[in-house]
């Protein structure tokens, strides 16, 4: 009795150090669950159907393969978010930790597909998964390679990279590059709306406001979009309600190759410390300590889970999965850690993939609303990266290493086309600067000596 109630003690405290509505084991109401895991998914909807779409375009595929693509990156990634939060065994951190598309792939993927096809693709992506699953049972003699130094630049790296992405969708998206409406006062009206909208309802005290402060701002924005005629009804005019996709493993058969294997391996190998950074994240957040036993094993199961999704989603012909960074900000935003709301987010994710006319709804909303809504989450993304790393000591060592790997990352994120003359290889490899900055901030940290005054 004694023990309960001392464990029960330090989760209240624990939640009230981080202002948490709902901790990582509480079983929210059914509505309080669903108002979360409708802000997730509204966080992580675009994030997950847009790798399909790029890679589909990139190879030229017919809309029917486009479409099932779309619907099985969805069910994929819900089939990873239930085992990522539920922890089957050893495999899954166990935490709130949504599982979507991962964007680092996309480099690598289309190379593969341009050459063999979507069963090289599949194929590949499929053999090289098993090097995160082993990298995630070597982690605890990782530690000294992998510290929470390199993770908090790795967080950071990712938050801010994805700020980027959030601005261009305030100004109204790549779509409104191409026709010249790009950062128009119409755009920037309607994503500023949302900003203020979000944080406005994210400062009540009513705790079903805060809860819901990303859907409200989100509708507030559809709202107003509407009424400035930005939504676009014609575009499911043509639409077959009737569509229902079965997932079919295998669909499109399997092929392999080494460059494939080796291009799509090393990603694997990046993603594991973005796993790793975003679990530490995810832990801080949630109130958790980020050392010793459990943190280690939530950790190692994270990882796994990231690994061995990747390997399912490739069965069920979708691209690796990777833990969604954004959805850490929405804890934060919205003070519910409870794993068990992933259970409802995962639920939701097979349903879009089954029944995919209910993303079309998604699908009518402008990036300017949804944009408002992302670049506030994505600035918490990179705000817990500099909780990680103002958690450590800060000597000279240190600050070399943040020194060479933010300027590296941040300066292959601005000027990309720095690797312009760069092989192919390459370029598929560090042209992201989440994957340049870790590998940097690894090296640099093993390899860098410095004897304190």
């Amino acid at each position: 009795m004694n023990v309960n109630t001392e464990e029960k003690q330090d989760t209240f405290e624990s939640q009230a150090k981080t202002d948490l509505i709902y901790g990582i084991e509480d079983r929210p109401p059914f509505w309080d669950a669903t108002f979360a895991a409708l802000q997730h998914l509204l966080a992580i909807f675009v994030a997950i159907i847009t790798p399909p779409l790029i890679i589909a375009s990139a190879m030229k595929l017919d809309v029917e393969t486009t479409g099932f693509l779309v619907s099985m990156a969805l069910f994929a990634s819900g089939i990873s978010t239930f085992i990522q939060c539920k922890r089957v065994g050893p495999v899954g951190a166990g935490l709130l930790c949504i599982q979507g598309t991962s964007f680092s792939f996309i480099g690598p993927i289309i190379a593969a597909g341009l050459s063999g096809g979507l069963p090289l693709i599949f194929g590949a992506c499929i053999a090289a998964a098993p090097l995160e699953m082993v990298i995630s049972r070597t982690f605890k003699y990782l530690r000294k390679v992998i510290t929470p130094l390199v993770s908090g630049i790795v967080v950071l790296l990712i938050g801010l990279s994805l700020i980027k992405v959030g601005i261009i969708s305030c100004g109204g998206g790549f779509s409104s590059m191409d026709n010249g409406t790009f950062a128009s006062a119409e755009n920037l009206g309607i994503s500023g709306f949302v900003f203020v909208s979000v944080v406005f309802f994210n400062r009540c005290k009513n705790r079903y406001l805060r809860m819901s402060s990303i859907v409200l701002g989100l509708l507030a924005g559809y709202v107003l979009a509407f009424a400035l005629g930005k939504v676009d009804l014609a575009a499911a005019a043509n639409y077959n309600f009737g569509t229902f996709n079965v997932p079919m493993p295998f669909k499109y058969g399997l092929d392999f190759s080494w460059s494939a294997f080796i291009a799509i391996g090393i990603v694997y190998i990046i993603t594991a410390i973005e796993a790793t950074g975003d679990v530490t994240a995810n832990l801080m957040i949630s109130g958790e300590s980020i050392e010793g036993e459990k943190y280690t094993k939530r950790v190692e199961g994270g990882i796994l889970a990231d690994g061995f999704d990747s390997m399912l989603a490739g069965v069920f012909n979708s691209f690796p999965n990777s833990i969604f960074a954004q959805n850490n900000g929405i804890i934060q935003l919205t003070g519910v850690a409870s794993r068990y709301v992933g259970y409802y987010i995962a639920g939701m994710l097979v349903l879009l993939g089954l029944f995919p006319i209910v993303g079309i709804v998604f699908s009518l909303m402008p990036d300017a609303v949804l944009g408002g809504a992302t670049l506030l989450m994505f600035g918490t993304v990179a705000a817990a990266g500099i909780r990680i790393i103002s958690s450590q000591n800060i000597d000279r060592k240190a600050t070399l290493v943040l020194a060479i790997s933010l300027s590296l990352g941040l300066g292959v994120e601005l000027m990309p086309d720095i690797l312009q003359h760069a092989p192919e290889f390459i370029k598929g490899i560090f042209a992201s600067g989440i994957t340049t900055g870790g590998v940097v901030a690894i090296i640099a940290n093993l390899v860098i000596r410095v004897k304190e005054d």
